[in-house]
């Protein structure tokens, strides 16, 4: 123990005594700390407290209280830190008995032989202080003294006794500490007796020396018995530990004779006569001859081995006994050990063995100074000493020179002697020293362990500079049988084979496995470069196979694995060998791999095999279990094992548990990634199943999960056929049918829940891409399905019409549809767990907003899974982004038809259970503004027909940003909300705040479409802007240079420009100080002096100011009855409010979402003018849908050779402007119908109450999803007098489009007469350069079907069609046609671009007027047309006979009025300018309705064929003189509660309509043209007087009524009846 040690040691001691002596603990425990501790190494007990050190003393004290001297005690026990203050997990021995020699190595060496690992060993040497009854009483000081003291006369009935404890820790496991305790005991005894009888035997082998020499036996060699002698004493001078002696008499006659010990002889171990010791049984016939002869010594080991010192077997010395005739008599037999001395003194020294020296070079003939004779001696001192006590000279001999020749040819020999008693055979392995190692060694080993029928066999070994090594094995026979005797030159046949350098093997098989020519390149590079511990594990041949495995590898392929078999294993063991060219593995990377396939990895053996010349290559074998006996397709494991790996391993595949369905169900990888794509789409469904109880569901029901992948492959495997006949749709529905089976008998609900989700995915899947491959043979790295997601019953709503699923290890995404014409945005989505869940909140907004196009709405998004961190590889996370992108867009192809010559072309290798689909065309969205080119490229590659309109907005197209055309769209509707406010946004002055940055397009260019802004404050994710009192001239100025910097942020703005309290602030300090101004102008009431920035952000939101600008990305704005988690934006929980505590006048929405929609109706609630994103920000996608329309078309002109491809950019590049002026109309357009519906929505609450359910019942609208009022908050309001708001409105708006362009089909576009919409749709250049290519534009119906589904709800009202389908009972293609027909006869279209003319010049509410009569007109015809004409109106026909009528007579409508006609049309004009409206525009206005009474005037006129002029007289003074307009205005008044009294009402009107002119047609048929109109009604009610006063009368009372109701009005129209019934009666007569 070192110096520094000690003091370790003492330091360690002072502690454990000092908290003894304040812990009341036994004195005696006290003393004995210092010396129990003394000898110990600081390092075995500084991790233990005082206490602990002090407690194990105190245990050992326990147990040595009661000792009587010479005995043993022993306790063994599991150690308890609590109680005993040792280590849990350990036990404890604890030993005291009388000091004496080796007691530890006794102790250690019984322990290490019963398989114990010993942790400690504490064996100090205590004087201790008993009575005469072993009771300890105290202990010695080094000092002497007695501790504790005792009284004088006691301490002289005292004995002083040097003990040894003995404390060991082994670790934990013993079964019975009984047992152990007892084998201790009997070392103990074992020890203690060959102690006490040492002296004995030693004086017993002097004594026998001493006569030896005194009185040789008879006839026996002098010499002989010297050597005997001096042996003797030699072992006496500490050259042999005496463990045991006793005397042996030899009784019997010849050929009986028999041992037997004598009765009081023994010592030490031998010093008890037990039976089976007093006599040998008849001696064996070899043994008997050796038993007889005439030699004083027999040197052999003994069959069993030492518990005293040290574990070898014993060995034996036994001097035979002679009577005076010379005759053996007996034997006097010692037992022991030869010590370490006599291993290392020289032959020439040693008694008995110097003899056998001389004699064997004797034998050899060799001179002891000779070179041979100094090897002979270099031989026999290296000779296994104990083993060349038992040789004899004769063999030394035989084998000093048989190895003195093989060194020099380098052999292997075998040199075995056989123990005279056949107890065991020593055998001397000779071998060149290069070939010696263990594998050797152990092969060896087991040849003669086999050859001799044995499995004890003991072996040293001797490896010097000599040439050979030599191996020394003593092979041992069971207790009471006797060795056998093998045929030593077979064994040493196998031996040299064994011995053979695995070198040499491994040449030889290489040579068979791949023929010399293959195996000489190889040699050279492999012989050297396997390592030993491959050696030892593998034979040569298998490295053959391991080098031709290697050798396959090439420069592409770093990874080979192999699965086997082991011939000794267990059938559910295998072993997998990975193979490594490039670089080491990582164990941490390849378990999960293997453990994910099914196995258990047991034991990995890592090889790193450095070849010459060449890179290292890595060999990693890996034991493992598979589980179950029963392996499902065992031929092809390996195979599929080793695929499995390496798809893994390459990215193809991922880690997860289901790759277990390799090795339990006897799937392949690929059809393991089919089970997982659809597994990991059922997560994006919604589902509460955690991706491991998916996983787990499959694997406990294999069975099924393999016939789900059969199913997948009879559904889309296209080796047998790419049509699904009736023989495969029958054989779909048995495994359908089967698995449905199945599934009722799975026990557990939710894996009967996941299984068949699973299954109606499978079977709603209509196409995938799993089994295209591309030029090389190679399958996609992406797997598509396209699915019904309206036979998945997990899916939330709304489901879309069409739905792709794209799955692989490196992206994931989705594609939703709504009809097969369909676009919208692709987005890098950064939500993987729901990713799909917002595509679906984004592709509801995409409806709406795609209303205005030809496409319905569709959405993507898409999950990078092998991003790189963005904080430490920028680069690389967008190239890794870009690369996802790019796949997911391939995935989305594979499985598109593609157009050519006009024809579908289906995709190759893809089985189509649907009919074709070759329209799919992407868009920009969130994270992927600038991937356009690269999804063209992609299209590109596909030679998809598209070409690069398949994404619009690329180098070739329509730049968004440049154009500001989302911005300039959204303004259109803050311009509007404004103008009804009464402010023009573009001359006046109005305070804002904003959601975004100048460097961003759609708030960077919002905020510079008028110079009348006054940005008060805006923020993004880095800063918050504040500028409370801004300049507005000044700060656009700003505003302008930050836009037009390539990147720049708030904190690029010109401080010197902010108005003073503002500034620029970073959103990661702790706090803002809140400045008077900024209090001022954000209306901060008694706020504090600073604020954390997501509270200024919030006081920002609710700022008093006009305008709130939405230009970035969150959602900002929720309802106070919706949750933060129900919004689905975490990031910006911190700042959102609610609407109602919105304080802008205007809300303008130019990004999406900023706002929930049941946000937006609370805030329309509180008073905030605003629509949906889906409105404000449409023209994006509508200028994107120009774009890919306009490319398709000249796309042709290029293809036919008539445009190159520069021309067409050049072309497209030239439209810019005009393309932005058609998509901006369309966002006007919509604002001027959203206004008008504003302001008539309270009185048409029912109506949209009816719409909404009929919407709801047709499977067209969710009224929940949309969050639209229900029937009893609809009732509420309309009792309020109150209507949707404009958020309702605007989605009802779009539901209204959509169902109509459903129900609408081909009819529009299939009449001629909507021609003229398709060129109207395109610009100018387009209609001029390229007219005759419109007509046949492979979008040619949708088109058309947008324009004129646009053109209707815009005009004539959100429910024109719904109402006008409702009241007279036609479809919607009728409407369309009667409608259209209307607006050319009236010349409407130049009546509302008039009115949408007058913005600004006229309050919104003159202008809002003027549209709604006008659709009062419209309303009143198309439902005249209806009835008159019902499906057989041809539009052209009707345009043709009535608009020259109506153009030629509707200035002479106005003079025809009479009275109150003549009264209510006056009132009409002055209503309409004292809104604002222009002169000429409201008496245009208030004759729309008179005038609408041309269309039955001109059928009048037709019928009687009388001028149209006169006609029109005569129906004016009617109606006027019998009070037809009073009646009129009567049945507008009339409720329209619900649909049957709008029908009544609508037929009232109708009827009322009808009746006037058949009295018309009555009087005109009955009375003479050439006289006035007066003359002409009075001739008809001469000719008609009786009961006309009568019904005059009646007709009076009605209209002088205040409120009349449907049943007055129903008598008054069966008056006017009656007249017209006399009137025709009269004319037919």
């Amino acid at each position: 123990m070192s110096s520094s040690e000690s003091v370790s040691v003492a330091r360690l001691l002072d502690a454990a005594v000092e908290w003894a002596d304040g812990s009341d603990v036994d004195p005696l425990v006290i003393s004995a700390l210092p010396g129990y501790y003394h000898l110990v190494a600081a390092s075995d007990i500084e991790q233990r407290t005082p206490a602990e050190l002090s407690e194990a003393v105190a245990s050992h004290v326990d147990l040595a209280r009661d000792r009587p001297i010479g005995t043993v005690a022993v306790r063994v026990r599991a150690a308890d830190r609590d109680e005993d203050g040792w280590p849990t997990g350990r036990t404890v021995i604890e030993i005291v008995t009388d000091d004496m020699p080796f007691l530890v190595d006794s102790v250690s060496a019984a322990l290490t032989a019963g398989g114990h690992t010993i942790r400690l060993v504490i064996h100090p040497v205590l004087m201790v202080v008993r009575d005469a009854a072993g009771h300890l009483v105290g202990l010695r000081s080094n000092e002497g003294a007695l501790v504790p003291e005792v009284a004088i006369e006691e301490a002289r009935a005292l004995t002083d006794v040097a003990e040894s404890w003995i404390h060991v820790e082994i670790d934990d496991g013993i079964a019975d500490p009984a047992v152990l305790e007892a084998e201790l005991r009997r070392v103990l005894l074992d020890v203690g007796e060959a102690v006490e009888d040492w002296p004995r035997m030693r004086a017993r082998a002097l004594d026998i020396a001493a006569k030896l020499r005194q009185e040789p036996p008879l006839g026996l060699d002098p010499r002989m018995c010297t050597e005997t002698a001096d042996l003797l004493d030699w072992m006496v001078d500490d050259h042999f530990t005496f463990i045991g002696y006793r005397e042996y008499d030899l009784r019997g006659d010849v050929g009986e004779e028999s041992l037997s010990a004598v009765p009081g002889t023994g010592l030490g171990v031998l010093r008890s006569d037990q039976p089976s010791q007093r006599a040998f049984a008849k001696l064996p016939a070899k043994v008997r001859s050796l038993a007889r002869e005439p030699v004083t010594l027999v040197l052999t080991k003994a069959n069993s081995r030492s518990t005293v010192h040290r574990r070898s077997y014993l060995d034996y010395v036994g001097v035979k006994r002679f009577d005076d005739a010379g005759r053996v008599t007996g034997e006097q037999r010692f037992l022991g050990l030869y010590s370490a001395s006599a291993h290392a003194q020289s032959v020439r020294s040693i008694p008995v063995l110097r003899e056998r020296v001389v004699e064997v070079l004797d034998l050899a003939n060799a001179d002891p100074e000779s070179h041979s004779g100094k090897a002979i001696e270099h031989f026999l001192e290296t000779y296994p000493r104990d083993e060349m006590f038992a040789t004899p000279a004769s063999d030394l001999a035989a084998i000093g020179l048989a190895v003195s020749q093989i060194a020099e040819r380098r052999q292997t020999r075998l040199f075995s002697r056989r123990d005279p008693y056949g107890r065991y055979a020593s055998c001397l392995v000779y071998l060149p020293r290069d070939r010696y190692n263990t594998a050797t060694r152990l092969r060896i080993q087991r040849i003669l362990q086999d050859a001799y029928g044995v499995s004890i066999i003991d072996h040293t070994a001797h490896v010097s500079d000599s040439v050979l090594a030599r191996l020394h094995f003593v092979v041992r026979a069971a207790s009471g049988e006797e060795l056998g005797e093998p045929d030593l030159l077979g064994v040493e046949e196998r031996i040299i084979a064994a011995a053979r350098s695995w070198e040499d093997h491994f040449a030889q098989a290489l040579r068979d496995r791949l023929g010399a020519h293959q195996a000489a390149r190889l040699l050279p590079i492999y012989r050297d470069a396997f390592p030993e511990a491959y050696k030892e594990d593998f034979a040569p041949r298998v490295a053959s196979h391991d080098v031709k495995a290697i050798d396959e590898l090439g420069a592409d392929v770093s990874i080979h694995v192999l699965m086997y078999e082991p011939m000794v294993e267990r059938p559910v063991q295998r072993r997998v060998k990975i193979y490594r060219t490039d670089q080491p593995i990582s164990l941490t990377a390849v378990l999960p791999v293997l453990t994910s396939l099914g196995v258990d990895v047991v034991d990995e053996r890592p090889y790193e095999i450095n070849r010459s010349g060449a890179d290292p290559v890595w060999i990693y074998d890996f034991g493992m279990t598979i589980g179950s006996a029963r392996i499902p397709e065992p031929t092809s494991l390996g195979e599929r094992f080793a695929e499995a790996f390496l798809a893994i391993w390459h990215g193809r595949a991922e880690v997860d548990a289901l790759n277990a369905l390799i090795v339990r169900a006897g799937l392949d990888w690929r059809q393991v990634s089919v089970l997982r794509a659809y597994s990991r789409y059922l997560r994006q469904s919604g589902t509460s199943f955690a991706p491991e109880h998916i996983e787990r569901a499959l694997l406990a029901n294999a069975d099924i999960a393999v016939s789900l992948v059969r199913l997948f492959e009879l559904r889309f495997d296209p080796g047998e056929s790419l049509r699904v006949d009736t023989a495969r749709a029958e054989r779909i529905t048995r495994a359908t049918d089967s698995i449905v089976s199945a599934l009722d008998a799975v026990a557990s609900l939710d894996e009967d829940r996941i299984l068949r989700a699973l299954l109606s995915m499978i079977t709603a899947t209509l196409r995938t891409n799993h089994y295209r491959r591309d030029e090389s043979g190679r399958h996609r790295e992406i797997v598509t399905m396209k699915l019904d997601a309206s036979r998945i019953d997990v899916l939330p709503q709304p489901r879309p019409s069409y739905e792709v699923w794209a799955y692989s290890p490196r992206v994931e995404g989705v594609h939703l549809r709504f009809g097969r014409i369909a676009r919208g945005g692709l987005r890098w989505s950064d939500r993987p767990a729901d990713f799909r869940t917002e595509v679906l909140g984004l592709v509801k907004a995409q409806q709406v907003k795609n209303a205005v196009i030809v496409p319905v709405g569709a959405k993507g998004g898409f999950v990078p899974k092998r991003l790189p961190d963005p904080t430490l590889d920028r680069a690389g996370w967008l190239a890794e982004g870009q690369q996802a992108y790019t796949l997911f867009i391939s995935g989305l192809l594979d499985i598109t038809d593609n157009l050519a010559a006009g024809q579908v072309v289906a995709p190759p290798q893809v089985v189509r259970h649907d009919g074709d689909d070759p329209y799919l065309v992407v868009a920009a969205d969130k994270g992927t503004a600038t991937f356009s080119d690269l999804a063209n490229a992609v299209a590109e590659e596909y030679q998809f027909w598209l070409g690069d309109a398949f994404a619009s907005g690329g180098s070739a197209g329509y730049d968004h940003k440049a154009m500001g055309i989302t911005a300039r769209g959204a303004w259109e509707s803050v311009k509007r909300h404004f103008r009804d406010l009464g402010v023009d946004t573009q001359t006046e002055e109005f305070t804002v705040v904003g959601i975004g940055d100048m460097s961003g397009d759609v708030f960077g260019n919002g905020m510079l479409l008028s110079e009348h802004i006054r940005l008060v404050a805006a923020f993004d994710h880095r800063h918050i802007f504040i500028d409370p009192t801004p300049d507005a001239a000044a700060s656009f100025a700003e505003r302008s240079r930050l836009f037009g910097l390539p990147r720049s942020s708030w904190g690029d703005y010109d401080p010197d420009l902010i108005s003073p309290g503002g500034g620029v602030f970073r959103r990661t300090v702790k706090a803002i100080p809140i400045s008077e101004p900024m209090r001022r102008a954000l209306g901060i009431v008694d706020g504090p002096e600073a604020m954390e920035p997501n509270h200024l952000i919030k006081a920002i939101l609710q700022a008093p100011v006009d305008l709130l600008w939405n230009g970035g990305i969150g959602t900002y704005v929720k309802a106070q009855s919706e949750t933060h988690a129900e919004v689905g934006d975490k990031a910006n929980d911190a700042v959102r409010i609610n609407g109602g505590e919105l304080r802008v006048l205007v809300v303008g929405e130019g990004g999406n979402l900023g706002l929930t929609q049941a946000g937006r109706i609370e805030a329309a609630h509180a008073g905030a003018r605003l629509n949906t994103d889906a409105i404000d920000n449409s023209a994006g996608v509508d200028t994107s849908d120009h774009e890919v329309n306009i490319k398709v078309l000249l796309d042709e002109v290029v293809r036919s050779g008539d445009l190159t491809g520069k021309q067409r950019d050049e072309v497209l590049a030239s439209m810019t402007d005009e393309v932005a002026t058609l998509v901006l109309r369309d966002n006007y357009d919509q604002n001027v119908l959203l206004g008008n519906a504003r302001r008539g929505a309270a009185n048409l609450i029912e109506v949209h109450g009816r719409m909404i359910r009929d919407l709801e019942s047709r499977d067209i609208l969710d009224r929940a999803l949309e969050v639209l009022p229900a029937d009893d908050e609809i009732a509420t309001r309309a009792m309020a007098g109150q209507g949707l708001t404009g958020p309702e409105l605007a989605v009802l708006a779009a539901y209204a489009k959509i169902s109509l362009a459903q129900d609408l089909g081909t009819a529009a576009a299939q009449d001629p007469w909507f021609t003229d919409r398709l060129v109207e749709y395109f610009p100018e250049r387009i209609q001029q350069d390229f007219a005759e290519r419109i007509p046949g534009h492979s979008l040619r119906d949708g088109i058309i079907t947008t324009m004129v589904v646009n053109e209707i709800i815009n005009n004539g009202g959100i429910s024109i069609v719904f109402r006008a389908c409702e009241e007279t009972g036609a479809s919607a293609p009728e409407v369309v046609r009667a409608a259209s027909a209307v607006t050319a006869i009236f010349g409407l279209r130049d009546f509302w671009r008039r009115v949408n003319a007058l913005d600004n010049a006229v309050p919104t509410q003159a202008q809002d007027a003027l549209h709604l009569e006008s659709r009062r007109l419209l309303d009143r015809a198309l439902r005249w047309f209806l009835n008159a004409r019902g499906g057989i109106l041809d539009v052209q026909t009707e345009v043709d006979r009535f608009r020259p009528v109506v153009q030629a007579l509707s200035a002479h409508v106005v003079p025809a009025l009479r009275g109150v006609e003549q009264d209510r049309y006056e009132r009409g004009v002055n209503q309409f300018v004292e809104l604002g409206a222009p002169v000429e525009l409201a008496e245009e206005a208030s004759a729309l309705l008179d005038v609408f009474a041309m269309l039955d005037i001109t059928e009048i006129a037709e019928a009687t064929g009388q001028d149209p002029a006169s006609v029109l007289d005569v129906y004016f003074a009617l109606s006027e003189r019998y009070g037809v307009d009073r009646f009129l205005g009567q049945i507008t008044v009339l409720s329209r509660a619900d649909r049957w009294t709008a029908l009544a009402r609508q037929a009232l009107r109708s009827d009322l309509y009808a009746a006037l002119a058949q009295f018309t047609l009555g009087v005109v048929g009955q009375t003479d043209p050439e006289q006035s109109t007066g003359e002409r009604i009075e001739q008809w009610e001469s000719g008609h007087a009786e009961g006309l006063s009568r019904a005059r009368s009646t007709l009076d009372q009605i209209a002088a009524a205040e409120n009349a109701d449907l049943a007055m009005l129903s008598v008054a129209l069966r008056v006017l009846r009656t007249l017209v019934i006399q009137s025709v009666t009269a004319r037919s007569q």
